[in-house]
């Protein structure tokens, strides 16, 4: 049994118009995804900016009202009680978030931060709290000594760590990690998912990975699925997503050529298929879409391979 299993989740956002502000028409932000996380698994949401993944990491964790869909976490039926504050879900569901620099309270220290969710669903003492905190502090490379200190006393990363502690704090099945690396350097950003894929281990954690980058991702996901246009237009294991000799949609094709390559002989090489692939969307844009643009449903190639074709 999956720990979670979300069927055809759709996020509307209503265009009102007119003076009395009637709604006259609808943003399709998620349209009819359907998707499973195992217990300990990494699965990787992939799209451009707008492609609709973050309103779906979102949608998960009832920060957004859904259209229509089902969300069932570890064989129960969660979604008319998934907004309520309070619920064991809410507990077992956590996030972290993009921006390193909004998610932190600039006003409280990092105990208070940390402490947050321990202080809405757990009864401890100040000295129980304290304790964890600074336990949780340890996990992600930092010293109790940093509790007392403010979000702007950090540099990036360690404001990501922080986050990260602050995220496993109630010890959750599932983590939405909502492009948890794109705003820090290159080296920093190692450095964070080596600490989310330890932590992973030792505590059995599944992770909702989003990102827009497909090389970061391939660090991290056993699965992937591809967005575009609010519905998946590929999904599967990494290594078939990651097998060139295997036939894709033309947007994984396009994500793929995008990825740098550090080898200054594959420099030409690199550039040549990604103008054939760019020539290839042009010319070929009617084969993987249909009218409006729109995206067609999932069909399987092969085994767990599944690719949006008419």
């Amino acid at each position: 049994m999956p720990l979670l299993e979300v069927k055809d989740l759709k996020v509307y956002f209503p265009i009102r118009g007119g003076i009395m502000g009637r709604i006259v028409g609808y943003v399709k932000a998620v349209d009819g995804i359907s998707f499973e996380v195992e217990t300990g698994e990494t699965v990787g949401l992939v799209g451009e900016s707008g492609s609709g993944k973050s309103t779906t990491g979102k949608a998960i964790l009832g920060l957004v009202p859904l259209m229509g869909g089902q969300i069932i976490f570890d064989g129960e039926d969660i979604t008319k009680y998934i907004n309520k504050n309070r619920s064991p879900y809410r507990k077992s569901v956590q996030m972290i978030f993009q921006d390193v620099y909004s998610s932190l309270n600039a006003k409280k220290r990092v105990l208070d931060i940390i402490a947050e969710p321990l202080r809405n669903f757990e009864k401890l003492t100040k000295a129980e709290e304290r304790k964890r905190v600074d336990e949780l502090l340890a996990i992600v490379g930092l010293t109790p000594d940093n509790a007392l200190k403010y979000p702007f006393q950090f540099s990036g990363g360690q404001r990501q760590r922080i986050g990260v502690a602050r995220a496993i704090a109630l010890k959750p099945k599932l983590i939405v990690c909502d492009e948890p690396v794109s705003a820090l350097d290159l080296s920093v950003q190692a450095q964070v998912l080596n600490y989310l894929k330890d932590i992973q281990e030792e505590m059995n954690l599944a992770y909702l990975f989003i990102s827009h980058d497909l090389g970061v991702v391939q660090h991290m996901c056993s699965k992937l699925m591809i967005m575009h246009r609010a519905r998946f237009v590929e999904t599967g294991p990494s290594k078939i997503i990651y097998d060139e000799q295997v036939p894709h949609h033309i947007y994984t094709r396009r994500l793929l050529s995008a990825i740098p390559d550090t080898d200054p002989d594959m420099r030409q090489i690199n550039e040549d298929r990604r103008i054939k692939v760019s020539k290839e969307y042009e010319e070929d844009h009617d084969k993987y879409y249909g009218p409006g643009n729109t995206v067609y449903d999932l069909k399987e190639i092969s085994s767990g391979h599944l690719v949006a074709l008419p």
